[in-house]
């Protein structure tokens, strides 16, 4: 390996989500290493303070780069990128590690939204997100034409998380069909738990609305990101390796990183406080 490419990419979510934008970064860029860390011990953060979420995100992104070498981690978690990513940016970094970068989930999916034309756009995802208006703030600034109309879905995490498929379909149509009745163009998974769930949104939503979900938005984003930086891009390591690490390695997550990635990946527990 030349000696020069050392560093990782790094993955973080709250829980089970984040390892569909890992799976899908492994499957169009696989030369790369890859450390997914979720932290379910403390899922879901949508219900935590601004301050809690804050501190559980840079906890996690300690153990990425000081534990594990990342030089590039990216928040898979809306929640955590809606409260965390721009104080990690902009102060964390700074006072750290500057030549490092932190990526979020929120802008990329809205450049994506708007460069297929995207302009009424809806948005399920948690509460907190939904509340905080991110979404709203951040496509005023990619074009002054698209709107959000976002939609709490505070029960789909648990009932991914654990294995409430039976109740799916009813819970799904009671958010979904105030949000279709606006005439939407497009609609956002605001939530990367629900990549899990994509065909069923396209399914009860008859197919009427373009649904983007971020384990088919992150990986060509992110792709164009390292072209865009190739002092990144050259530090990065490329032996092919994915690692997971998760703060509590219950049976339920074992069962799900099972079902998504195969047997050949055994999750580890992830110690740091």
């Amino acid at each position: 390996m030349d000696n020069l490419r050392r560093k990782k990419i790094g993955i973080f979510d709250s829980g089970l989500g984040g390892l569909y934008v890992a799976r899908a970064l492994r499957i169009l860029m696989p030369d790369y290493d890859y450390v997914y860390l979720g932290d379910t011990l403390n899922v879901p953060y949508g219900g935590r303070s601004l301050e809690a979420i804050y501190n559980l995100s840079e906890a996690a992104i300690r153990f990425l780069m000081e534990q594990h070498d990342c030089d590039l981690v990216i928040i898979a978690c809306n929640t955590a990128s809606v409260t965390a990513l721009s104080k990690l940016q902009q102060e964390f970094l700074v006072r750290n590690c500057s030549d490092r970068r932190i990526l979020g989930v929120i802008v990329p999916t809205l450049e994506a939204a708007t460069e297929l034309g995207s302009t009424q756009i809806g948005l399920i995802a948690t509460e907190y997100t939904v509340r905080s208006k991110i979404y709203d703030e951040e496509i005023a600034k990619i074009s002054p034409y698209a709107h959000i109309f976002g939609q709490p879905t505070p029960l789909l995490v648990p009932l991914i998380e654990y294995h409430g498929e039976k109740y799916m379909d009813q819970v799904l149509k009671d958010y979904l069909e105030p949000l279709i009745e606006k005439g939407l163009d497009s609609l956002i998974l605001g939530c990367t738990h629900y990549i899990a769930i994509k065909d069923r949104v396209r399914d009860i939503t008859n197919h009427r609305v373009r649904v983007l979900s971020q384990d088919e938005i992150i990986p060509p984003k992110l792709r164009d990101y390292l072209m865009r930086h190739p002092e990144m891009e050259e530090r990065l390591s490329k032996n092919g390796q994915f690692e997971i690490y998760a703060t509590d390695v219950s049976p339920s997550f074992l069962k799900n990183v099972e079902k998504l990635m195969g047997t050949d990946f055994k999750p580890k527990k992830a110690d740091y406080s």
